[in-house]
């Protein structure tokens, strides 16, 4: 699949540690095989089943897994509240690594601010990667804001204990989604 020149994305991620102290890291080891676990994140008809917070449900608007594509959700709360998050895929070598952009965003796709903190960065780079060994697959998620001014990345450093807890129940029900599937 076509992808972003590595000198793209490592300038990319050079302002990341350029204007951020750190970025958030999240390291997770889950017992399925690499093929499996970049399924899962990789195709829609896997995600809407372990994606987003505890609780809520997924719908998928858009998915177009590749560079420049585009996964446009919408989660729905238990209280049914709804908000809209999307990716945008920049970087895709499949089956290790994949590069993102996520933001809020309208059901229209349209970036929006974070709705409980007007000053959250409107735009995060991810870069996930996965590694399989003995037959488990690690998974690495670094990410920071990019295009942000001081004060939202300050939001988002102040963020990083939440953000971590967050990920924490994804991951988790990822791992429940992976022993349904196995």
């Amino acid at each position: 699949m076509k992808k972003l020149t590595d000198h793209k994305i490592i300038n990319t991620m050079n302002n990341i540690s350029e204007t951020m102290a750190d970025e958030l890291v999240i390291t997770r080891e889950v017992n399925a095989p690499l093929h499996l676990v970049y399924s899962v994140w990789t195709e829609a008809e896997h995600l809407v089943h372990w994606w987003g917070p505890k609780g809520f449900t997924i719908n998928v608007a858009k998915f177009e897994f590749r560079p420049e594509g585009e996964f446009l959700y919408g989660m729905s709360a238990p209280d049914g509240t709804e908000i809209w998050g999307k990716f945008h895929y920049k970087e895709i070598d499949a089956p290790n690594r994949v590069v993102f952009i996520n933001s809020f965003s309208d059901k229209d796709g349209s970036i929006i601010r974070n709705p409980w903190m007007a000053t959250w960065p409107l735009e995060v780079l991810n870069v996930l990667t996965f590694v399989e060994q003995n037959g488990k697959t690690i998974i690495n998620l670094r990410g920071g804001p990019i295009n942000a001014n001081a004060e939202e990345r300050e939001t988002f450093n102040a963020g990083k204990s939440s953000m971590q807890q967050g990920f924490a129940g994804t991951f988790d029900q990822l791992d429940l989604y992976l022993k349904e599937i196995l």
